[in-house]
């Protein structure tokens, strides 16, 4: 188990992403995979308002999350707001405040809750002061529509900052962090010590056989190498690396199959030994960034 804020989950959450955008499974294999996850001991899953591949289907993620979830309790769905998709495959941002109060209350109707309960800004629009996307959810939080506030796609500054301005309303940060993409470290190390909660989105990336293929310098053969040994999926070792890193971490890795997450949330038991995260924290030259 994990903490994120003052509720407790299971360390190995679900991005519920895939089961709405380009590729979608079935709307049945889709709840198959939510209730699966759950069956695994996943508490946490995260979603968005613009989780969705076609035009005018905002929302889609978030409603197939409350169907799934229809009579379940103790599980903590963690939302966002603030980018949008046209339909085209494009990403929009709108941080303004008065639209993040119009999604915010969207969601709150799509999921059926009295509030939610983690509410996470996408990502920082730089056409908006990023104070007053904050103050946003400040206020949203204080009228208790949302229980708990997180960031996403952020900078150390833009951390510090937010907590300054919330608090302890500010509970995680939701960034991007893999094999393949390390340099989200120096967010992850003031996490660490701010005691927020870490998620990192896309936490798969660099270890897919394609990947390999491809030649990305991600030092992903390692974790093929590790698992092999070990008896287990590339995936699992993965996962359990991240969750090493730190305490505070707490990996939401993408399924759209049962079999896929009921894997990947097998890795909260999966003790990797200090010589195979030696083995896996050593990045490979090519990956280093550039001076």
């Amino acid at each position: 188990m994990r903490v994120i804020g003052d509720v407790r989950v299971g360390a190995v959450g679900l991005g519920a992403m895939p089961l709405s955008v380009e590729g979608r499974p079935d709307r049945d294999r889709a709840v198959a995979t939510i209730r699966a996850a759950l069956d695994a001991g996943v508490t946490l899953i995260d979603t968005a308002d613009s989780y969705h591949w076609h035009a005018g289907e905002e929302g889609h993620n978030e409603r197939l999350v409350a169907r799934a979830l229809r009579g379940v309790d103790g599980v903590l769905v963690a939302t966002k707001g603030g980018r949008g998709r046209p339909g085209d495959g494009s990403w929009t941002v709108n941080g303004d405040p008065r639209h993040l109060r119009r999604a915010c209350e969207a969601s709150l109707r799509r999921l059926g809750a009295e509030a939610i309960g983690l509410y996470q800004l996408h990502k920082p629009d730089p056409a908006v002061p990023f104070a007053e996307s904050v103050g946003a959810l400040r206020e949203l939080h204080d009228e208790g529509k949302i229980r708990m506030i997180g960031l996403s796609n952020v900078d150390r500054d833009q951390i510090a900052r937010a907590r300054l301005d919330l608090g302890e309303r500010l509970v995680s940060v939701q960034n991007r962090f893999s094999p393949a993409v390390r340099d989200g470290e120096p967010e992850l190390r003031l996490c660490d010590e701010l005691g927020l909660a870490f998620l990192p989105w896309s936490p798969l990336g660099g270890i897919s056989r394609s990947a390999l293929e491809s030649g990305e310098p991600a030092g992903g053969t390692v974790f093929h190498e590790v698992a092999r040994e070990r008896g287990v999926s590339p995936q699992r070792v993965c996962l359990a690396w991240l969750l090493a890193l730190s305490p505070q971490v707490i990996p939401i890795p993408g399924a759209t199959r049962p079999a896929s997450i009921t894997d990947s949330a097998a890795a909260a038991g999966l003790r990797l030994t200090p010589g195979e995260l030696a083995r896996l924290n050593r990045r490979p030259e090519a990956a280093l960034p550039h001076a």
